[in-house]
């Protein structure tokens, strides 16, 4: 309610009795950020004298960073116990009449905080600086009537926060009215059972179908089991004694869309009275425009009820059932975590992920795309994810519910098992959500498959080849040469960048490879003050002489402006140890096809509407190719790099897909990776010897830019693989239109051969794959011994890699765990030193007179069995 969060005459008088900063009567009182330009600040001057607003500004400090970019110079004044509105020019908002306001060029994002600053000095500010991401994106924060002092400090309890687009506070916080003090009695009413108005159903059987609201009120009393101040804004109850049905929930969240009174504490028993709601499928009691309820005694918080999911019904079915209640997840619960500590999109806001009994797998490393396996395995991914949350946003770094969370003892792996923790049952953002009561420990976690120090395969074999994506592995801020593009993909700061290579060594050094394809590192070229020597350098000073690496580097004719591979800010490189192994000839490069469409060069209709597509320019960057020379047989290695699936191809727009996930599942731009594959199988069939493909093909085990390079035959199934239309190679005309791929080039999965199908050196939005494969022609999968995932990255927090702009005060370290975002692919192969043949050197024989038979003689009589005794 709005009486409750802005000025009143009451409040008025408790702001004028408050201790004032100097220079600092003027704070700021509410802070949206709306759709598109609905974005507005409105400050109060809290002083009983009008302000001259000259050398007053508004500062936002973007996206995490702690320096402040300059906004709005204010201007004019603004009147004792007044507010003063600053809007964005193109904001849709509607002021009341007589508004003190301005515009002005607003454009804070919620990544931002905003600050108030006095003569170049800050004076106020809303959010934390650095902001976490997302921290206010489609808000409206209003500052609450005990918190009228302007502060240097953001509190988060100090502020409202209300839904996207709230605009009816601006410009009348002296208009809002104290509300009545609530006379509201349970006394006299019938009591309805919060297992009743919940039910065994999706959906409460008070509301008839058809509807999100129950027709009548109803009157429940319950224990409070946790409040909720930010994210669901309200508080939980739960029924004492309970029905006993493990179908029925003897517990409900009451929506209040405000923080609950201080007298509303776990324990207490609470009446309330309202209508019965389904809000976007989460059971509640809606108090918002009316706030009826009865405080009373504060007693026992009820037990915690261990949750399990029933043979035959799925973990949303189990979690359905105890929606609002208390639970705690045991050891019974078998609940893993699926996606580790990390940022969610969705959410815009740290949290992390559990599934039941087996982290997720994606649908396409497991199952044909498109195929009836690959479509159930999505189902029921989508309904085995119940998402960890804290009731505000976590700080930077820091795990709310775990306190110890830390790089070297207090970690958290995907695929460990979570128990002990306790805490109630909500549903937002179309997913079942655990809100923490209590605090767990490192021993709360069961390490399923825990760290080692080493790959398996580390000292298998007689040689090992790794594949590793090094994250964007930048040298700019040591002075590192510039890349084509000029942009800094990477550390931003020294520290970033030498803790970086730090855990890229420690992790090589623990591979032992003798040859390491690299992904994501700086493509700026291979002279001193190039990435790659910069890494080179770091390693070798770890390294004996007869361990050390070089780097390959291609011949002058194939750099892109006498320097780089391709034209990336990225690219592929490899390391290969001299003393191990050896050059056959030079490098090479395989250029891949680039995506050019014009304007309106393809249609598209749907109902009726025939649309022209934008212009497309997309590249993917070029393969690094290398023979060697290894005890007298040649290997052939591929470095690659496919174009990502974040940003879309013309064929992503011709199937409406380009601000979605493309229903195969495959990410975006798959027909332009799949024309990369066609390049690479081209430009591989007729290579001598052994061949070895490696590299983050950004293609899942079974998708179709791994399935050309492999078995794919159009003949057995009815998936059709198509390249990409509108592409061009080596400056000329590749495919204007997209073909169809009949038949794969036979390279063989070592992987899948070594382990199968469900292997994994990656984890995106909970799910689990490989995008980082090796494949092999026939003679070299015949000499595999051994081939390893090294899972120092898939499974961890990216909270403990390199990057410290969103981390606050964690404690990084210098462990290859989070070394990247992907997990290194080590490959131990056989090739044994040749067997020069020996010729024996008899002894001579003597006969009975004592003389020498001849060699030949002896081996006569030794045919002959006649060989005599001496």
């Amino acid at each position: 309610m709005k009486g409750l969060t802005k000025l009143t005459a009451v409040s008025l008088a408790v702001a004028a009795a408050l201790p004032i900063m100097a220079n600092a009567e003027v704070l700021i009182s509410e802070y949206v950020e709306g759709s598109s330009n609905n974005k507005a600040i409105e400050l109060y001057n809290n002083s009983d004298v009008a302000i001259d607003l000259t050398g007053y500004k508004l500062v936002r400090y973007k996206d995490g960073d702690s320096a402040s970019l300059d906004m709005v110079e204010l201007t004019d004044t603004i009147a004792a116990k007044s507010v003063k509105v600053i809007l964005h020019p193109s904001a849709a908002i509607t002021l009341p009449a007589s508004t003190d306001s301005m515009t002005g060029n607003l454009y804070f994002n919620g990544g931002d905080a905003v600050g108030l600053l006095k003569d170049g000095v800050l004076v106020d500010v809303v959010g934390e600086i650095p902001t976490p991401a997302g921290w206010g994106f489609d808000t409206t924060f209003q500052r609450k009537l005990d918190s009228l002092t302007a502060s240097t400090t953001y509190d988060a309890s100090q502020w409202a926060t209300l839904d996207k687009d709230t605009f009816s506070g601006l410009g009348s916080l002296d208009a809002a009215v104290t509300p009545e003090p609530s006379t509201f009695t349970c006394n006299g009413a019938t009591l309805t059972n919060i297992y009743d108005i919940q039910g065994a159903g999706d959906s409460s059987p008070l509301i008839a179908d058809g509807s999100y609201e129950s027709a009548n009120e109803v009157t429940v009393k319950g224990i409070v089991t946790s409040r909720s101040d930010s994210l669901y804004k309200g508080f939980f109850i739960q029924d004492m004694q309970g029905d006993n049905s493990p179908y029925t929930s003897d517990g409900i969240f009451v929506f209040l869309n405000e923080a609950a009174p201080d007298t509303i504490q776990p324990g207490t028993e609470v009446c309330v009275q309202g209508k019965v709601n389904e809000y976007y499928g989460s059971t509640q009691i809606n108090l918002k425009d009316e706030q009826k309820f009865e405080v009373g005694a504060l007693g026992e918080v009820p037990v915690a009820s261990a949750f399990y999911v029933a043979d035959g019904e799925t973990l949303t079915q189990a979690l359905e059932r105890v929606e609002g209640m208390k639970v705690v997840l045991d050891a019974g619960s078998e609940m893993k975590i699926t996606r580790t500590f990390s940022y969610d999109y969705d959410g815009r806001r740290n949290n992390m992920v559990l599934s039941h009994k087996a982290p997720l797998m994606k649908p396409t490393q497991v199952f044909e795309p498109n195929s009836a396996d690959s479509i159930a395995l999505a189902k029921a991914n989508a309904v085995n994810q119940l998402f960890v949350e804290s009731d505000f946003k976590a700080k930077d770094g820091e795990v709310p519910y775990f306190p110890d969370f830390n790089a070297e003892t207090g970690y958290i792996r995907v695929g460990d098992q979570l128990t002990n923790l306790e805490g109630v049952i909500g549903y937002s953002y179309n997913a079942y959500r655990i809100l923490p009561t209590n605090l767990i420990s490192a021993g709360d976690f069961i390490r399923v498959n825990d760290r080692t120090d080493a790959p398996t395969v580390a000292d298998m074999g007689d040689i090992r080849v790794a594949s590793f994506n090094v994250l964007n592995f930048f040298n700019d801020v040591v002075g590192g040469d510039a890349n084509p593009s000029g942009s800094n993909r990477g550390a931003l700061i020294e520290e970033e960048m030498v803790l970086q290579r730090t855990k890229i060594v420690n992790a090589l050094v623990a591979m032992n490879a003798d040859v390491v394809g690299l992904m994501e590192i700086a493509n700026n070229g291979f002279g001193e003050l190039s990435a790659i020597q910069n890494l080179v350098d770091a390693l070798n000073a770890e390294l004996t002489d007869d361990q050390a690496y070089r780097f390959v580097e291609i011949e002058d004719a194939d750099k892109y402006e006498d320097k780089f591979i391709g034209s990336d800010a990225i690219t592929v490189g490899m390391l290969y140890r001299p003393a191990r192994i050896t050059l056959d000839g030079a490098a090479k490069v395989i250029a891949t096809p680039e995506q050019h469409a014009a304007e309106g060069a393809q249609t598209r209709e749907k109902d009726g509407v025939v649309e022209q597509n934008p212009s497309y320019d997309k590249f993917q960057r070029h393969s690094l190719v290398q023979t060697f020379s290894i005890n007298d047989e040649k290997l052939t290695i591929v470095v690659n790099h496919l174009k990502s699936k974040g940003s879309g191809c013309i064929e992503d727009w011709a199937d409406f897909n380009e601000n979605g996930e493309p229903a195969d599942l495959q990410g975006k731009c798959n027909s332009f990776r799949v024309s990369a594959a066609k390049v690479l199988g081209e430009s591989l069939k007729d290579v001598e010897g052994d061949v070895l493909v490696i590299g983050d093909l950004n293609a899942y085990g079974k998708e179709d830019p791994v399935a050309v390079l492999t078995d794919y035959d159009a003949s057995t199934t009815d998936h059709v693989i198509r390249t990409a239309s509108w592409t061009t190679l080596n400056g000329k005309v590749y495919e204007r239109e997209g073909s169809v791929i009949d038949k794969g080039y036979g390279l063989i999965n070592l992987n899948t051969q070594a382990h199968g199908a469900d292997t994994y050196s990656y984890s995106y939005n909970g799910e689990l794959g490989n995008l980082d494969h090796a494949l092999a022609n026939e003679s070299l999968a015949a000499k595999l011994v051994g081939i390893d995932d090294w899972h120092i990255n898939s499974v961890e927090s990216n909270l403990f890699e390199y990057g410290s702009k969103y981390t606050g005060e964690l404690v990084k370290t210098e462990s290859p765990f989070s070394a990247s975002d992907h997990d290194p692919v080590i490959i131990a192969l056989s090739y044994p030193a040749p067997v020069t043949p020996v010729t024996p050197t008899p002894e001579p024989v003597q006969d009975s007179d004592g003389g020498s038979l001849g060699y030949f003689a002896l081996m006569l009589l030794g045919a002959l069995g006649l060989r005599r005794r001496s």
